[in-house]
């Protein structure tokens, strides 16, 4: 019997990402709510393109490049309302490889 496996991180290496500089479609609102009043801090291991990041002083940082634009992120964030998020501008963002 032969055994698939998937490594998510080479599918996601398949994706192109178009940045566009200076104007991400994603922000956290106030670092202070992620870092002070968020104790879970779930956008850190619900992203799949992992775009967020806990640091060791309870700081959040978001990185746009690769983000996947499935809103997660924006769902997970939805008791503190801090994630401003919109689809990229035309051109720009996720260019799936397969679709």
């Amino acid at each position: 019997m032969n055994t698939l496996t998937v490594n998510v991180e080479e599918k996601l290496f398949q994706n192109r990402y178009r940045v566009d500089a200076g104007r991400p479609h994603i922000k956290i609102k106030d670092a202070d709510v992620c870092t002070n009043v968020c104790e879970a801090k779930s956008c850190t291991f619900i992203c799949p393109a992992s775009c967020y990041k806990s640091e060791g002083n309870g700081n959040v940082t978001l990185i746009t490049d690769g983000c996947l634009e499935c809103g997660s992120c924006r769902i997970i964030c939805s008791e503190h309302l801090n994630v401003e998020w919109e689809y990229p501008r035309g051109g720009h963002g996720i260019l799936f490889k397969f679709g």
